[in-house]
């Protein structure tokens, strides 16, 4: 990634000197062993944002659908500062988390990836975690399904949470990035409810492939299939420029492989197409997980310009 498409930041400045050396210096080895480097990333930011401010109410494993995957958490702070004063209700933000398709849940130890709607809701929005399906017994596009089954959920019940259904702000990061994508393009699935004004794809499997240097290549063709001729039509690059609302692609410097490359391919798609407004974000420093596992430790930054985008982008929507 060209050092001019990064934004600067502290990255890891909340975490000790020997924990931020430790994280800045497998950034360029990432991909040497991702797993474990996501293992590393998640202790160290974990007993950090356990300690951050919460939201006072965390309403758990409400099911949107019949399978035991199907279910999301709502996150509320009735004692915040409103941030917005344009409708009934909290604006809303909806996570869905990553996992290269066939592993991961809504929240990896009771802290991340909670962090994200705790930050937030302290920010003054109602929060909701999406838990989903995942392959091999979940297939393409059941992801984006089961994330429009959600976002439907919300548009009915999040006013019963104290937000409202007409500020829906939804960020996918990883496989969750894709499932978001497809939800928005796949025509077949019926788009997304109106009351959604922004999407942000945070880190995105925004392409399918299983080339050989793809650490999750076996776990793309679990979700995708084993005919590669269908990976072009499936991958949501492909519709980016029918892309319905405004989009914020973020990926952090040192990313899972391809991914940097797949978030510039669909940003600039959207961008030449010049049918919604979209932002481009490369967090430096960060990578693949700590791009949203440091959210509510200190370092906001990051948070921030999420917040904007949102912020404008409902408020042109309501307009």
């Amino acid at each position: 990634m060209n050092a001019k498409s990064l934004t600067q930041v502290n990255a890891f400045s909340a975490l000790p000197a020997e924990q931020r050396a430790r994280l800045l210096a497998i950034g360029p080895c990432w991909n040497d062993d991702i797993i474990n480097h996501r293992a590393e990333v998640v202790a160290a930011y974990t007993p950090v944002v356990a300690r951050a401010p919460k939201a006072p109410v965390v309403l758990r494993n409400i099911a949107y659908g019949p399978s035991a995957r199907q279910v999301l958490d709502v996150f509320s702070c009735e004692t915040a500062t409103e941030s917005f004063t344009s409708g009934p209700g909290r604006p809303v933000v909806v996570f869905v988390h990553g996992g290269a398709f066939t592993r991961g849940t809504k929240s990896a130890n009771g802290e991340i990836y909670d962090n994200v709607l705790h930050w937030f809701t302290g920010r003054g929005y109602v929060g909701v975690n999406i838990e989903y399906r995942l392959a091999p017994e979940s297939k393409w596009p059941q992801g984006g399904q089961d994330v429009l089954d959600a976002l439907h959920w919300v548009e009915r019940h999040i006013g019963e949470c104290s937000g409202d259904a007409r500020r829906v702000h939804v960020i996918g990061h990883s496989a969750g990035g894709s499932h978001v994508a497809t939800a928005a393009l796949e025509p077949a699935l019926g788009g997304l409810p109106g009351g959604v004004c922004s999407l942000a794809l945070i880190s995105g499997r925004l392409r399918a492939d299983t080339l050989p240097d793809n650490p999750n290549a076996g776990n793309v063709r679990a979700y995708f299939g084993d005919d590669m001729q269908l990976y072009a039509p499936r991958s949501p690059v492909s519709r980016a420029a029918e892309c319905p609302l405004p989009v914020l692609v973020a990926v952090a410097e040192f990313e899972n492989r391809h991914l940097d490359t797949y978030g510039m391919e669909f940003f600039h798609a959207v961008k030449t197409a010049g049918q919604v407004p979209t932002e481009w974000v490369g967090l430096a420093g960060h990578n693949h997980t700590s791009i949203v596992a440091h959210l509510n430790s200190g370092e906001d930054a990051f948070g921030l310009i999420l917040d904007n985008f949102f912020r404008i982008h409902e408020i042109i929507s309501l307009s």
